[in-house]
């Protein structure tokens, strides 16, 4: 279907090259109310980012801020933010918010919701964006116009969308249950999760396997893979591929 037939539903249409009035800042009245009693999911890469931001082990991370429970995929948890007991946003403070830099994904990109067609014809997902309106928040009045583009130029959100569409293809794979007759938490399915949730466990697993000196790997992507904990995930996400379907853009020795 071409992206002039597409159907959406009924009140949303994606912005295309609209602009859109929004500014979020400490001088707006409902400043942070976003932040109180939110339900807010989180993906592989927004843990990473989190945990640099706060300078701990992942493991030091689910443990004190993150919540697992089963989402939309019955087959692998999500991660949710745990909120404090006033149920708000923990690294939420006077000023606003400890970790904006570092900011999650659905953050990042507010007031836009983005939704990714993987249907398209062209050899790429093609992705929309929505306005996501809520009551409480008297962003949307205030007199500062954007485009998607723009927007996702001064918010820092490409990087976060690259990992994610990688983290949504191996969801996906793990919505077939990949790993059907092993049992409730089975070796596949811890080593699945800690690729995906706790990334610090998984370079001292690769460490100590020797796992790079599997396969072929250019000396400029094992660099990346040294210094980078986004490199490293993509590593994983192919492993687990070759490991779960045998098809794999890595090349074993």
């Amino acid at each position: 279907m071409s992206k002039d037939s597409k159907e959406f539903p009924e009140g949303l249409l994606p912005l295309g090259k609209d602009e859109f009035s929004f500014h979020c800042h400490a001088g707006v009245a409902c400043f942070t109310n976003c932040c109180k009693r939110v339900d807010m999911m989180l993906y592989p890469y927004d843990l990473i980012r989190l945990k640099q931001a706060l300078k701990i082990d992942s493991e030091k991370l689910l443990q004190d801020y993150i919540n697992l429970v089963k989402g939309n995929n019955v087959y692998f948890p999500t991660a949710m933010l745990r909120l404090t007991e006033e149920e708000h946003c923990p690294f939420l403070s006077d000023e606003g918010c400890k970790v904006y830099l570092h900011r999650p994904s659905a953050c990042r990109t507010y007031p836009l919701e983005r939704a990714v067609d993987r249907s398209s014809n062209h050899g790429h997902a093609k992705d929309y964006y929505f306005i996501a309106k809520h009551d409480y928040c008297l962003g949307h009045s205030e007199d500062k116009k954007f485009t998607v583009k723009q927007w996702i130029r001064n918010q820092r959100i490409d990087e976060f969308n690259t990992a994610n569409d990688l983290w949504t293809e191996i969801d996906t794979l793990f919505m077939t249950n990949p790993w059907k007759g092993e049992g409730a938490h089975g070796p596949k399915q811890q080593l699945a999760f800690m690729i995906c949730y706790n990334i610090d466990g998984f370079r001292r697993f690769v460490d100590e396997k020797l796992l790079l000196k599997q396969f072929k790997i250019s000396k400029d992507f094992r660099r990346r893979i040294q210094e980078s904990d986004s490199e490293l995930q993509k590593f994983g996400y192919e492993w687990l591929k070759l490991i779960l379907t045998g098809k794999s853009s890595l090349m074993p020795r």
